[in-house]
């Protein structure tokens, strides 16, 4: 309840109510520049992993996989699931945790989507490969855009 109350207090979307558990990070929410078929819950997670060194678990278009004409589902919720064990950690892990997020939150316009460089037909959330999608304005003949704000 914490590390989702620091959150919040940060403008970073999280999913309410929230558990004793865990804590959801809308992806969605967080990365609305990033398109679904670029995965930006497995983005998301990624890069808290880089940043902070914990390990969440992608809950969306990577998780649900592909229908039988091999388009992605496109699932209604893109979330990064943070689990915590109970006793385990003290405020200043969770506050390390949540200032890690809110980094990622402050520069979340300079993080793109990623594509899949191997995709195994099962299973894909645990053996797939990614590589980062280049944004639009870094494409040769594209001017770059200037000042990114938020």
């Amino acid at each position: 309840v914490r590390l989702a109350g620091w959150l919040k207090d940060a403008g970073v979307p999280v999913v309410e109510p929230t558990g004793s558990h865990a804590v959801f990070v809308d992806a969605k929410r967080f990365l609305p520049h990033v398109d679904q078929d670029e995965y930006p819950a497995q983005r998301l997670a990624g890069e808290i992993y880089v940043e902070t060194g914990v390990r969440p678990m992608e809950r969306g278009n990577v998780s649900k996989g592909r229908d039988h004409d091999g388009n992605n589902y496109r699932p209604a919720l893109e979330l990064v699931r943070l689990t915590l064990s109970r006793r385990v950690y003290s405020d200043d892990h969770l506050r390390a945790v949540a200032d890690g997020i809110i980094r990622l939150w402050q520069r979340r316009n300079q993080i793109h989507g990623l594509r899949f460089v191997y995709e195994p037909k099962d299973l894909r959330f645990f053996q797939g490969r990614f590589e980062p999608v280049e944004p639009a304005s870094a494409l040769p003949g594209r001017a770059a855009t200037v000042g990114g704000g938020q």
